[in-house]
């Protein structure tokens, strides 16, 4: 294991926890095979970056909203996810649950990341909003979305991916 210092606070902002880069003395330890991924939206107002392996597991989920928009994301823990910049420039939709908080760039329309329902403790992000040269890989699974409830139970390991890899404070 090695250990990263990844630095946020939490700003409440449209019904939205997001991490920003500030020191509170967290500390992150992180497999050997996490790297730093960088994102933007299309016009770059919103930028974030999230570690995760270079090895990406991709849902491509069939529910409504999902098929729509062709949402495919790779779900971290809250703790591996830093907006660096365009908070204010962010805005959420929520529809049935209301657990889900699909956020967007107000300016470009594009979700870079969102609150997903299955893991409202992380966030799902969209690998191709990632900037090139870190990710290896891509293995896509598909998740029946028409029937929720019941992938979710049969599902594994879905709710696990947005647990803290680990979270000791110094």
């Amino acid at each position: 294991m090695v250990e990263y210092f990844i630095e946020y606070n939490t700003l409440e902002h449209n019904t939205l926890s997001i991490p920003l880069k500030r020191c509170t003395g967290k500390r992150v330890v992180l497999g050997m095979d996490h790297v730093k991924h960088t994102g933007t939206c299309h016009c770059g107002a919103v930028r974030f970056e999230v570690w995760n392996s270079p090895d990406l597991l991709v849902f491509d989920c069939d529910c409504s909203i999902c098929t729509k928009k062709q949402n495919h994301h790779f779900i971290v823990a809250k703790n591996q996810f830093t907006l660096l910049q365009g908070w204010d420039h962010l805005t959420t939709y929520t529809f049935n649950t209301h657990a889900a908080k699909h956020t967007f760039c107000r300016i470009c329309g594009v979700q870079s990341f969102y609150t997903p329902r299955s893991n409202p403790d992380g966030y799902g992000i969209a690998p191709h909003c990632l900037d090139p040269g870190t990710v290896r890989s891509v293995t896509v699974e598909k998740f029946c979305g028409k029937k929720w409830e019941e992938s979710m139970q049969n599902h594994q390991t879905i709710k696990g991916m947005s647990k803290p890899v680990a979270d000791t404070h110094s």
